[in-house]
């Protein structure tokens, strides 16, 4: 288990806990940054709209939101929250398993912690790009080889 990581989830979300621990300390090696604290939480679509409005003054679902609470980057104070739904609506769009979607979303989540941005078009880019590349050696790792396709 990682040192100052909790990974919740919430009513009929099933999640496999250590697979995200695994997960955070891989990309704690390959992203050089610590955790003072980061909680990561699964929760449903109703749950992150509320979050959504509240927070960020936008009337609508999302599949990730992102708070970080140090402004730190790379001693991680923070929280991810993934909504169940619409990572299923990714999940079914791009002809992937849910728990693809989620490890892709714990690793955008990371990157945002970490300054990276995609607010516009080439940070976008940036990020995507490294976002990817996590993504496909993560999953050969934890995942299996036939998974990283």
């Amino acid at each position: 288990m990682v040192k100052n990581l909790q990974v919740n989830s919430g009513k009929n979300i099933n999640i496999d806990k250590l697979l995200f621990h695994n997960l955070v300390r891989s990309l704690k090696t390959e992203l050089n940054f610590e955790i003072a604290s980061l909680i990561i939480n699964f929760i449903p679509a109703k749950q992150i709209l509320e979050i959504n409005k509240e927070y960020l003054n936008h009337h609508y679902t999302t599949d990730i939101i992102t708070f970080n609470y140090s402004g730190s980057h790379n001693l991680l104070d923070g929280e991810i929250f993934i909504s169940k739904e619409d990572a299923g609506y990714n999940a079914k769009k791009f002809r992937i398993r849910l728990i693809d979607e989620y490890f892709r979303l714990v690793i955008h989540g990371i990157l945002h912690l970490l300054d990276y941005d995609d607010q516009n078009k080439s940070a976008k880019l940036v990020m995507k790009r490294l976002e990817n590349k996590l993504v496909k050696t993560n999953k050969i790792k934890y995942l299996g080889k036939n998974r990283a396709k």
